[in-house]
């Protein structure tokens, strides 16, 4: 799926280019990317569809609105710079 943000332009689209078991090729803003499963691990069980449904959110940013996703174009640019944090929360158990 190809979501634009205005006209048919590339420079202000993402698409999916590709999806196998280690992740997801994306396309955008005329740009190629692979996300990782690894990085991004919410994206490894999402149904095709879902990992289908990407769009922009804005002009710096990706998301994934069936799957509550958002990721900077910054992060595909330089994922060294966003490492993956994730905090246990008091409500979660152990």
């Amino acid at each position: 799926m190809e979501t634009n943000l205005s006209g048919s332009s590339q420079n202000t689209s993402v698409s999916v280019l590709m999806i196998n078991s280690q992740g997801i090729m994306l396309s955008v803003l005329g740009n190629d990317y692979f996300v990782s499963y690894n990085r991004v691990p919410w994206l490894r069980n999402a149904r095709i569809s879902s990992a289908l449904n990407v769009r922009m959110a804005g002009r710096n940013a990706i998301e994934w609105p069936d799957l509550d996703v958002d990721l900077e174009i910054e992060s595909l640019k330089h994922p060294e710079r966003y490492p993956l944090v994730m905090k246990n929360s008091p409500l979660d158990v152990l």
